[in-house]
């Protein structure tokens, strides 16, 4: 009913394929609203298990998960909500050995995970096999959000070109985060996914858009490729 999308529009979503990396507060309203909109294939990497601390803010999951890996959990709920939908799942930490063979198999990857090495090692693979990325990180009350399309705009380490210190990876999901948030910013990504799939809107591609829960506000910076970036400047 939606004129921008209509049979046609549907059609595609149906046979697209996207990989969520992450089944957790930014994965879980991600990987349901595609599902609800119909995307056909969901790709799922985490190697996790649910516990109860996720539940505040991780609605792929409910008390009956606990202790399932996360993976298990999230199939069983979106193919609830759609039993059309293909979920595919990967019960793996993403490395340099296998995330190339991962995301090769999949249009478009939507990035939702607390850990800075992988955000770069994602950011990486995706430019290197010329992948539309949806980037989106949570803290305390605060969200960000980024479309990068390889080719078209700067990627993550345009905007964040500092590789993160050894002890980083992990540090941001044990700061603390209001639940909310990850679900308003994770139904945005699941917005940008669709309309980069159906190549309709103005996705947010050299446009960093930041969120204040606190103040209830959103302040769009411009960033811009930087041609001398080791992974991007690469991309022709």
């Amino acid at each position: 009913m939606i004129h921008q999308i209509g049979k046609e529009g549907q059609e595609k979503l149906k046979s697209s394929k996207v990989l969520v990396v992450g089944a957790g507060g930014l994965g879980s309203p991600s990987a349901m609203y595609l599902a609800c909109a119909g995307v056909g294939t969901i790709g799922l990497v985490d190697d996790d298990t649910v516990s109860i601390s996720n539940l505040q803010r991780q609605i792929l999951h409910d008390s009956d998960s606990l202790g399932m890996k996360k993976v298990e959990s999230a199939k069983r709920t979106l193919e609830r909500l759609n039993p059309h939908v293909c979920v595919e799942t990967y019960d793996t930490r993403l490395s340099r050995e296998c995330v190339k063979d991962i995301i090769a198999g999949y249009d478009l990857v939507v990035d939702a995970v607390d850990n800075l090495k992988t955000r770069c090692l994602v950011n990486d693979t995706c430019q290197e096999l010329k992948k539309p990325l949806i980037e989106a990180g949570v803290m305390h009350f605060d969200g960000m959000i980024l479309t990068i399309l390889p080719g078209k705009g700067p990627c993550f380490r345009c905007v964040f070109p500092s590789p993160p210190p050894e002890d980083a990876a992990g540090k941001a999901g044990g700061t603390g985060i209001f639940g909310a948030i990850p679900g308003i910013v994770g139904c945005m990504e699941a917005v940008e996914a669709v309309k980069v799939l159906l190549d309709i809107g103005n996705p947010l591609v050299g446009r960093l858009l930041l969120f204040s829960g606190l103040d209830m506000t959103w302040n769009e910076i411009k960033v811009s490729q930087n041609p001398d970036c080791p992974v991007c400047g690469k991309v022709s």
